[in-house]
């Protein structure tokens, strides 16, 4: 097919060089497919070697203490995914003699694993012609085939998965998969697509309108990313910063005492201080930053409390050195803040 056939060849050309692409083991690529849900390529990159690098095999992440996984997940989020995937390599050791399967069906059936997951690991890891149909996918193969319907439509996401189906049989399903979502990552771009630079653009319906962006329709508008204004609290002890056990919809981490930023920042960061220790007197601003994900666009200041003695409330917190927090699960802001206040409580640290 000579659609097929463009697209291989410009992803041989064209690919990015990326660490899961230069091997073949089936759990470092489940790893990958993993991290890479719901994150960027590029922030999954050192996240991905540094994992691999702890626990490099499935016998490794099985047998290791949940609390050094999500340590090595830190700043990862979504931590669920990193508990899913050590409960996972135990089910494979368990009952699958330690092989990660081949067969999507058993594929699913591990914890965390659907059908995308399954499919990517299938045909990236073992060469099987398998549909891995995410929204780059959707929208590379809608346009091609000029198949109309809202992105997040069932009916075009499953006329889509048939086309795809259809498309995975033949020569090399492993770079197939690859060469369709690079397809999708670099030129079939949701907003300005590159028409000019795609193989497919002989092939495209959707280029042929003079309209390829309308396709597919957008979704149903889910409203913009959760804008607020946070305090985070710095207390020390010497080199040490108090932390505590996170809550919330992200389920696990430690992090930096903090609260919304109701009127003036600084009345804020006061009561939270006075909140969280006995003894805390004052507060002075030490820096700012923003934290963006898909649901939330936060901005951040970082206050610091001459406080040192937690109140009861606080008993589930615990005072860490900076340099320790490769053994703990720490939320991103936590990370993005203490990173900055590194090379002050080094020189602090040094002073005393």
């Amino acid at each position: 097919m000579k659609l097929r056939a463009a697209i291989l060849r410009w992803y041989r050309r064209h690919r990015r060089d990326l660490p899961w692409r230069k091997t073949r083991d089936p759990y470092a690529i489940w790893v990958s497919e993993v991290m890479l849900q719901q994150t960027r390529v590029e922030t999954v990159i050192p996240y991905y070697e540094r994992f691999l690098a702890r626990f490099p095999s499935l016998e490794s992440l099985a047998g290791a203490r949940e609390a050094h996984v999500l340590a090595a997940w830190s700043g990862l989020g979504y931590y669920r995914r990193a508990r899913n995937l050590q409960a996972g390599a135990a089910v494979v050791i368990r009952e699958h003699a330690g092989r990660v399967p081949e067969d999507t069906a058993a594929l699913r059936a591990l914890p965390g694993v659907g059908a995308y997951t399954a499919a990517a690991i299938a045909s990236v890891a073992f060469d099987r012609p398998e549909a891995a149909v995410d929204g780059n996918v959707i929208r590379v193969l809608a346009r091609i085939g000029g198949h109309r319907g809202r992105r997040d439509s069932p009916a075009l996401k499953r006329e889509v998965e048939r086309v795809a189906q259809e498309l995975a049989v033949g020569r090399s399903p492993r770079e197939w998969t690859q060469a369709l979502m690079e397809l999708g990552a670099l030129v079939c771009l949701p907003r300005d697509p590159r028409c000019a630079a795609c193989p497919a653009a002989p092939h495209c319906s959707a280029r042929k309108s003079g309209a390829p962006e309308r396709y597919p329709e957008a979704a149903k508008p889910s409203g913009p990313p959760r804008a607020g204004h946070r305090v985070l609290l710095v207390a020390r002890r010497g080199p040490r910063v108090f932390l505590i056990p996170g809550e919330g919809a992200h389920g696990a981490g430690w992090t930096l005492p903090s609260a919304p930023a109701i009127d003036s920042a600084r009345d804020s960061a006061l009561r939270l201080a006075r909140g969280v220790f006995r003894s805390a007197a004052k507060v002075r601003l030490s820096g700012r930053f923003r934290h963006r994900t898909y649901a939330e666009d936060l901005r951040f200041e970082v206050w610091e409390t001459s406080g040192t003695t937690p109140r009861a409330l606080t008993e589930g917190g615990k005072w860490v050195n900076p340099a320790a927090l490769g053994e703990l699960p720490v939320r991103a802001p936590t990370l993005k803040a203490l990173k900055r206040l590194r090379p002050k409580l080094g020189q602090d640290a040094e002073s005393k």
